[in-house]
């Protein structure tokens, strides 16, 4: 059967968008939108009960979480420059970049958007919006030492990491937040050229106009 992911265009299933893209794996693209409220509906809420995207369904297996999903799909592919072989120092490497992408560099960006517009009106606190840009900025720091004079998160190789990484400065882009570190734009700069990049964002824009 045919892999489903349900996504939104621009939000996090981007990431499974662009591993898919590098796997060169065909899929179903199920587009959730929001202010419809497709993301309320029983059908999506009995997928991921979050109502959130993206979720992934692989026959009878339904995951959702960008990082655990990339990390599935390169596994199953095989493809051990992605996602390196669990149990090696690489793939230490790998979960390490992976989980700081989602749990640190993210989150001022999702601080942001939550206290924006993600959030019911009554919970939004405006003090936010600076701690977020804040919390970012110290992140970027540390991903930018990090990155040091790598081409990659990991070296030479690109792997599924710099998707979440990458993204996130997508993100950080759309959000006009300052990307000062050099090695960070040289960075960007390699990640927005390739060809899974211009694939996945037209895979995307094709199923929102459906």
């Amino acid at each position: 059967p045919m892999i489903t992911l349900y996504g939104t265009p621009n939000t996090r299933s981007s990431r499974i968008c662009w591993m898919l893209a590098e796997l060169d794996i065909d899929y179903d693209f199920h587009c959730i939108r929001f202010q419809k409220g497709d993301h309320k509906s029983p059908e999506f809420l009995a997928l991921n009960p979050a109502g959130k995207v993206p979720a992934l369904k692989d026959g009878d297996l339904v995951l959702t979480e960008s990082a655990a999903i990339v990390t599935y799909l390169g596994e199953k592919a095989g493809r051990y420059d992605l996602v390196p072989a669990a149990g090696t120092p690489e793939h230490g490497r790998y979960l390490q970049w992976a989980i700081f992408a989602q749990s640190e560099l993210e989150q001022g960006l999702w601080s942001i958007a939550k206290h924006k517009f993600a959030l019911p009106e009554d919970q939004r606190v405006p003090q936010m919006l600076a701690v977020g840009a804040w919390e970012f900025q110290k992140a970027l720091e540390i991903f930018s030492q990090g990155l040091a004079d790598k081409p990659y998160i990991l070296g030479d190789t690109f792997s599924a990491a710099d998707i979440l990484l990458g993204h996130t400065l997508f993100w950080a882009t759309s959000f006009k937040q300052p990307l000062e570190q050099k090695n960070i734009q040289e960075y960007l700069k390699r990640v927005s050229s390739r060809d899974a990049v211009a694939k996945f964002r037209q895979k995307e824009k094709e199923a929102s106009s459906q």
